[in-house]
């Protein structure tokens, strides 16, 4: 039995991979690294966060995106300077080599309990036993499709994070859902592609990111009333990107409001160029059924004023974002999923991210509840690798204590 398993090597999993490894705890990794972003995110797509909020953790800060696009010539800017896909995938990979180490490309198949720990099955047919089982899974398992699409035949509906790349939709009509960054990054790219492509979004107008104004001097007044975050200006913002263990002690009423509304749908500011005046809008609508006729999708729509109109189209992508879910893990066994405790259907953590069954840990969107909206973005890999590592290490200091007791009984005998 190994003592712990980390599932999941995107941001989340390989911080924390990085952290135990500098402190000694022993561990595994397993998933395919990056793979949210290298095989479910569109090719050509922007990061929406700025350059010094999209670094991996390492408890040195001695691999730093600025640190890897320095080694490769890659322009980079702490703001200002958008970080491209690619780069953030291959910095990434780059980290894992160096911060992580082996890492076993296998998904994850079943998780079941077991005296003492846990028995994990992969694709591949290993079984693992561990005593503790870090879940650090991203979001494609939670993306959600409404359910006025989700009962279109396959090949008529999707959801954005099946899209990487967008060739295969060219020569074709596409209609997307949302008003968020993954809906206009999303169309904004198509339309470069050449598809024939329309969005549709309840929000009577889309939200973007303020360009950052680089080199412009920021009054003392302005400073404190708009300090900057990793998860962009303003007090508010300051206080979910950098104080997520007290906004854990706020009522949970009161947690998940702010988790459903701030930070909510908006494009990166790059995005603007990229949608308005270039691809067809139509806002303030919300789809009231839809069909497929003639091999055609048709979306009934209703407009706030109440007017009716029907659009149709080869393709309709859910660019509508993702909602942590237990029971979209399906490789759960029915006696965790009943043992978890959870609160608007994701897991009830500890301070240090530990589940209601003890040992199981979550890391990462599934912990949005208890640590806020933070943990949707990669710049809180940080918070939770030091947390959980530093519960970890504590574990295991309290775990040695006992065999060494037992091992000088032994030898005195």
């Amino acid at each position: 039995m190994i003592n712990i398993a980390i599932i999941g090597a995107g941001p989340y999993g390989l911080s924390i991979a990085a952290c135990l490894r500098k402190n000694g705890v022993p561990f595994r990794i397993f998933g395919r690294p990056m793979d949210s972003w290298k095989s479910h995110m569109p090719k050509g797509m922007l990061l929406k966060s700025d350059g010094f909020a999209s670094n991996l953790h390492d408890p040195d800060s001695e691999f730093t995106l600025k640190r890897f696009c320095a080694d490769r010539n890659i322009a980079y800017g702490d703001t200002g300077i958008p970080v491209r896909l690619d780069t953030f995938t291959d910095y990434g990979l780059a980290f894992r080599e160096r911060m992580v180490g082996e890492l076993s490309d296998k998904q994850l198949a079943s998780l079941e309990k077991i005296a003492g720990g846990f028995q994990l099955r992969f694709d591949d047919g290993e079984t693992v036993q561990a005593r503790r089982v870090i879940l650090a899974v991203g979001v494609t398992h939670f993306g959600q499709i409404p359910a006025t699409l989700a009962h279109l035949p396959q090949g008529y509906v999707s959801h954005s994070f099946q899209h990487h790349d967008l060739e295969p939709l060219r020569g074709r009509s596409v209609v997307v859902i949302g008003g968020g960054s993954s809906a206009t990054d999303l169309a904004g790219l198509l339309h470069q592609a050449g598809v024939d492509v329309q969005l549709v979004a309840r929000p009577t107008e889309l939200k973007f990111h303020g360009k950052p104004e680089i080199g412009k001097r920021r009054s003392l007044l302005h400073r404190l009333r708009h300090p900057k975050s990793g998860l962009g200006p303003g007090l508010r913002n300051r206080f979910f990107a950098n104080w997520p263990g007290v906004f854990y002690y706020l009522p949970k009423n009161v947690r998940l409001e702010f988790v459903r509304t701030i930070l909510g749908p908006s494009g990166g500011w790059f995005a603007r160029d990229m949608v308005i005046g270039k691809v067809p809008l139509l806002l303030g609508c919300s789809i009231e059924r839809a069909e497929v006729q003639d091999g055609k999708a048709i979306l009934h729509l209703r407009a706030k004023d109440g007017s009716r109109r029907d659009i149709s189209a080869d393709h309709i992508i859910a660019a509508t974002g993702y909602k942590p879910d237990l029971d979209r893990l399906a490789f759960l066994s029915e006696e965790i999923r009943s043992s978890l405790k959870t609160l608007d259907r994701a897991p009830v953590l500890s301070p240090s991210f530990e589940s209601s069954l003890p040992g199981l840990y979550f890391a990462g969107v599934a912990a949005a509840n208890s640590f806020g909206p933070l943990m949707r973005f990669a710049y809180g890999a940080k918070f939770a690798a030091n947390t959980i590592t530093r519960a970890l290490v504590k574990a295991s200091a309290r775990e040695s204590v006992p065999l060494a007791s037992r091992q000088m009984a032994a030898s005195e005998q």
